[in-house]
């Protein structure tokens, strides 16, 4: 990334359910606010909610983005997810690979031709 561009993000959230996670991760791909989507499903989350110890099987988006897409990002969470209150936590990147982090940078900007189906497949 180039030292005026936005910052690379790493944006946790969960899903209720696979389903709900694929077609999440895969708005936020052609959307083109994310470059890539990685999907961990039978996670179990513990945690108090109202007063109560909750436990539920989820899944969990990590999604590689950039703070200039953050705010998108997070209006998308918040507009599909089934949680009254949908985990949305934004971590950011210090160092990575330089070639991964410029195609980063290019697969969520405008200059990237629209997502098609395709064979190749670049690692997340």
């Amino acid at each position: 990334m180039t030292a005026n561009s936005s910052r690379a993000l790493v944006v946790l959230t969960t899903c209720a359910n696979a389903e709900q996670a694929s077609s999440l991760a895969e708005a936020l791909v052609t959307e083109q606010l994310a470059a890539c989507v990685s999907a961990l499903g039978g996670i179990t989350s513990t945690y108090r909610w109202q007063g109560q110890l909750q436990r539920d099987q989820e899944s969990l988006l990590i999604i590689k983005t950039t703070e200039a897409r953050f705010a998108a990002v997070e209006r998308l969470i918040r507009e599909r997810s089934s949680y009254e209150l949908p985990e949305v936590l934004a971590v950011g990147v210090v160092t990575g690979s330089a070639d991964y982090l410029s195609w980063l940078e290019a697969a969520v900007e405008d200059r990237m031709p629209p997502v098609r189906q395709s064979k190749a497949r670049t690692e997340g």
